[in-house]
């Protein structure tokens, strides 16, 4: 460190245009002090020229080559030609005119001789401009040295925003570097997650200790590779086990080692390993990997990227390259693994995948905590209901749920945020914004009421259907209506899941056909969600009767044939035909048997436009197989109506005892 300072406060001298102006200057002043003549000069025409020199003013004549005349004056007549005095004039002060030739400037002076005007001496001599010859030799070296500089200039300016200093550090890293003690991201911070906490603990532990592993011969992985969907907090979760161990932290995408400079990205990756060395223990994390990780020979366009391969080979090679117990460990994150190099993924570089997945009911109550303290909630907001309404959400859709709230309440002029404002955020963020004003015939109304109360009355009765919320035939985003449902959370799917789910979804094209007698455009969703999910059933989960047991999942995305026959193709589509037939048939009969029930729930939606699973228990009754979503959100509703009654109770006893008070201070 104190030959880093030291080297730091040497003052190393800079080139400046100071001196180039302090030589050119210094240069027209040697030429002047040097040359033969001194004084002041004028230029006058020919025919001033010619009077001068018969009233006797020339002392001496010097003509140049250029056909230009120099005349010297004599001192006693200098007050006459330059109205100054001798000494103000100058040593030699003259005039310059022009002449049209020599041969009548000969004639005209050998007159004036003969006549006794002119006495003095005539000189021919060449016009040496040293001025101008210095010039003309100088200015296309000044000009480079001014694009030169700057290039420089700008260059150093990009690098400087992009982490280097100029041209010659375009190959340095630009590794964003948070130094021990400026990390003060940990644990507490990551909601949720646990199984990753619990497999990155072991990389702090070691940064912490390495002596307790390195004593008994153990070796820590060189790499984690930390795989998730977006959003799940992969940079997060790095960060936090920098800030963890307190070690120096390096930061980069994948993408800063690629340049449009052949080279570039190897030696970034040189450089950034070599700061890191410098600073072990640390951590490097390399985020979208993927970028640059890529599987080499792989490439859809059939040419390869070089660059890329190259950037990747020097990574593998530093990679496998430094120390085991170095202390650098390397920290990544993509979710797109399947894509990367082999070589990349193999023990002694990332040989440890950390799976970082969407957060599950309890993760997503941890999440709801986490970014809901800065808030002011009232006491309606239920965390375990917003949970429970935000399957599949990751850690940054609840932090967007979570603002969208307070924005909506503050839309709305509310001192807290409620539960309405989290639902109304929630349906923002999966239904789009909300269309009120968009126009729609009485025919078009009618048949999108049907249409969800076709939904509504088939999920309703089907005991493997996700519970319904609400129906709203409020357009949102695309969606002219729509029905919202409390999914439960689920490991593994049935058969008899996926099928009863299927026939829900087929209930609005089904209601469509029954009562209208028209099928629309407006089941177009409904229809490519069934598709998918009936070919999945066939294809991928072997739930098919003539295809049992297969799976035809092809992972190579490079590939160009199908795992299939085109008679194994032509089955598949049969399955797939009869399946989704099947379901929509028997949406059909459920409809047909409950066909007052649905014409209410239809009518009261035209009329309301939002209705919930109470106006639908109050139409159907209560649903058969109420699941344990539903008992839940029945037992979380008593309790907030248990809490809302005990803070009753709570705030009449304070006000019953501050009358009591203000009472005995009266007397």
């Amino acid at each position: 460190m104190n030959n880093n300072s030291n080297k730091q406060k040497i003052n190393v001298p800079r080139p400046n245009l100071s001196w180039l102006y302090i030589i050119i200057a210094g240069i027209i002043a040697f030429l002047y002090i040097t040359s033969d003549e001194g004084g002041i000069s004028k230029e006058i025409t020919y025919t001033e020229f010619k009077d001068m020199v018969k009233k006797g003013y020339a002392d001496k004549i010097i003509a140049y080559d250029n056909n230009s005349v120099e005349m010297f004056i004599k001192p006693e007549n200098i007050v006459d030609v330059f109205k100054k005095d001798a000494p103000k004039a100058g040593k030699s002060p003259s005039v310059r005119v022009q002449v049209g030739s020599m041969d009548s400037l000969d004639k005209f002076l050998d007159e004036e001789q003969k006549n006794g005007n002119f006495t003095g001496s005539v000189r021919y001599e060449k016009d040496n401009d040293y001025f101008g010859v210095i010039f003309w030799n100088l200015l296309p070296i000044i000009f480079f040295v001014g694009l030169w500089i700057f290039i420089m200039r700008r260059m150093g300016g990009a690098g400087n925003a992009g982490g280097a200093g100029n041209v010659f550090n375009v190959g340095k890293s630009k590794a964003q570097l948070f130094e021990k003690g400026a990390n003060r991201v940990t644990f507490k911070d990551v909601a949720g997650q646990t199984a990753a906490k619990q497999e990155v603990q072991e990389i702090v532990e070691f940064l912490k200790q390495p002596q307790k592993y390195t004593e008994l011969g153990g070796k820590i992985p060189k790499g984690a590779l930390l795989v998730g969907p977006p959003g799940t907090g992969k940079t997060l979760l790095a960060k936090a086990v920098a800030g963890e161990a307190d070690v120096p932290f390096f930061s980069m995408s994948g993408s800063d080692f690629v340049e449009m400079f052949v080279g570039v990205g190897a030696s970034r990756v040189r450089d950034l390993f070599r700061q890191a060395k410098e600073k072990a223990p640390c951590i490097i994390f390399i985020d979208e990997i993927d970028a640059v990780g890529r599987a080499r020979g792989k490439n859809p366009n059939m040419g390869g990227n070089d660059e890329r391969e190259n950037t990747l080979n020097q990574l593998l090679t530093e990679m496998d390259g430094f120390g085991t117990n170095s202390g650098v460990i390397i920290l990544a994150a993509t979710n797109r693994a399947d894509i990367l190099d082999k070589a990349l993924l193999r023990a002694g570089r990332f040989d440890r995948q950390i799976h970082v997945d969407l957060p599950d009911l309890n993760e997503r109550k941890d999440v709801f905590k986490v970014h809901i303290r800065p808030l002011k909630l009232d006491d309606s907001v239920d965390i375990d209901l917003l949970a429970r309404q935000t399957p599949g959400f990751s850690g940054a859709d609840i932090a967007n749920v979570c603002n969208e709230a307070a924005l909506i309440a503050a839309r709305h002029n509310k001192s807290s945020v409620s539960k309405d404002d989290f639902m109304a955020a929630i349906d923002r963020i999966v239904g789009g914004l909300e269309k009120k004003t968009k126009v729609m015939t009485a025919a078009e109304k009618r048949a999108i009421a049907l249409h969800e109360a076709g939904h509504a009355t088939i999920s309703w009765f089907l005991e493997y259907a996700n519970p319904l919320i609400k129906v709203t035939i409020v357009p949102r985003g695309r969606a002219l209506g729509a029905a919202w449902y409390l999914p439960e959370e689920r490991q593994i799917t049935t058969k008899e899941q996926m099928l009863d789910e299927m026939c829900a979804t087929l209930g609005g094209r089904a209601a469509e056909e029954l009562f209208i007698k028209q099928i629309s455009t407006g089941a177009m969703n409904d229809l490519e969600r069934v598709t998918k999910q009936a070919y999945g059933m066939i294809a991928y989960a072997g739930m098919s009767e003539k295809l049992p047991n297969l799976c035809y999942y092809n992972n190579d995305e490079y590939s160009f044939s199908k795992p299939y026959s085109e008679h194994t193709a032509e089955l598949i589509d049969s399955e797939v035909k009869q399946l989704i037939a099947e379901q929509y048939s028997r949406a059909k009969e459920i409809l047909t048997l409950h066909k007052e029930g649905h014409n209410k729930l239809a009518e009261l939606l035209i009329e309301k436009e939002v209705i919930f699973a109470e106006d639908v228990e109050a139409i159907f009754g209560k649903r058969p197989w109420a699941s344990r979503s539903e008992e839940i959100m029945a037992e979380s509703q008593v309790e907030n109506e248990v809490k809302s009654i005990e803070n009753k109770e709570e705030n009449s006893n304070n006000e019953s005892e501050k009358n009591n008070e203000n009472e005995k201070s009266n007397d």
